[in-house]
């Protein structure tokens, strides 16, 4: 699973999702990629979940890039826990995605594959995705 390995506080507020992505919007190192289309909070288990899924489906073939991090902390109490006595402790990590952000990226495999292998793994999102090709300018 991935988590950050040192944060500088341990807890974070809860802010709202709202606003187009300005960074991570263009491909940068593959020629097809999963863009968002809305905002949401990616967990780590379902990003390894997406991975896991486009990696079984090329098989040895292409390489595939991650382009979101989880780096903000989600804090649970526990069931019937009263109200009050502070923020509970941190359950797990999401990554914030906006609206027109890449999640992954793939090269080395025909656009055919890349576009079952990212259909596979958007599956795995709770965010409404749409398959994209860097094309060459001539």
């Amino acid at each position: 699973m991935l988590m950050p390995k040192k944060t500088k506080y341990r807890k974070s507020h809860k802010v709202r999702k709202g606003g187009k992505a300005t960074r991570l919007v263009d491909l940068a190192f593959g020629s097809y990629g999963l863009k968002s289309l809305d905002a949401c909070w990616v967990t780590s288990r379902q990003i390894e979940a997406a991975r896991r899924a486009m990696t079984r489906y090329v098989k040895s073939g292409g390489k595939i890039w991650i382009r979101i991090f989880p780096h903000k902390s989600v804090t649970q109490k526990g069931g019937e826990m009263p109200m009050g006595k502070g923020k509970g402790p941190v359950d797990h990590y999401v990554a914030v995605v906006k609206p027109g952000m890449i999640l992954f990226e793939i090269e080395g495999i025909s656009e055919v594959l890349a576009k079952k292998a990212m259909t596979l793994a958007a599956h795995k999102l709770p965010v409404t995705t749409k398959f994209v090709v860097k094309y060459a300018s001539n």
